[in-house]
């Protein structure tokens, strides 16, 4: 039997797939009771994947009432992809200096598996597995504290990452961009790591804004003044 913990990331990661894929929508309330039983599972581990999911940004906590899926607020994603773009820099700056050749390997385990599985492979499957080779870079650094860092950025901006890689799925294009990322850290070369995360992330905020003002105009809502403020 799983012990809470465990439990609790298994429910989070089950309800963080089901916001991703759209099965709860912006707004919408998840009961604590209901979907505990719905899941089955006990309302503990359900309260703690629901603080999980408030962490990352996916859930809005409310006093005395249930928690609601977060709406995506532009200015405040777009704020967070700036920081999380230069620590996709550092990473790879240090992981050139630090990676071992097993960090290289698996980050190589990873580009291959996409190269051969993305078209057959469910979307949000490959989106994970794609995070993961952005996650395993941070790993490469060798620096914990920005490892955390890394991650903690990346699990806030998880939702509008899905919808921008959503919208911009290209085999091609992403094999080309991580293993150009890989090749300049194989060859130590800090500016060309740099340059080549620069390549994949430099339209992120852009691909992000797109996705929120579509969300917006199929729930039938005006853009927030922030998401116009970021226009």
């Amino acid at each position: 039997m799983h012990d809470d913990a465990t439990l609790a990331e298994q429910v989070a990661q089950q309800l963080r797939r089901s916001i991703l894929r759209g099965d709860l929508l912006p707004g919408e309330a998840v009961k604590e009771r209901d979907t505990a039983a719905a899941m089955g599972v006990s309302r503990t581990p359900m309260r703690e994947a629901i603080r999980i999911l408030s962490k990352e940004g996916l859930l809005v906590l409310r006093p005395s009432r249930s928690p609601i899926v977060a709406e995506l607020d532009f200015k405040s994603v777009s704020d967070q992809a700036e920081v999380l773009i230069a620590l996709e820099k550092l990473s790879a700056e240090l992981a050139c200096k630090n990676a071992t050749e097993e960090d290289l390997a698996h980050l190589q385990e990873i580009v291959d598996y996409m190269a051969a599985h993305f078209y057959e492979s469910d979307p949000l499957d490959m989106f994970e597995i794609d995070m993961s080779f952005h996650t395993s870079i941070a790993r490469a650094s060798h620096n914990q504290a920005l490892e955390e860092t890394h991650r903690a950025y990346l699990q806030r901006l998880w939702h509008a990452r899905y919808l921008a890689a959503r919208q911009r799925r290209n085999r091609e294009r992403m094999v080309t961009q991580h293993t150009a990322i890989l090749a300049a850290m194989r060859a130590r070369n800090v500016q060309a790591a740099r340059d080549a995360i620069d390549a994949h992330l430099w339209q992120l905020a852009e691909d992000i804004r797109q996705q929120i003002t579509m969300q917006s105009a199929q729930m039938g809502e005006e853009p927030t003044l922030s998401q116009k403020v970021g226009e």
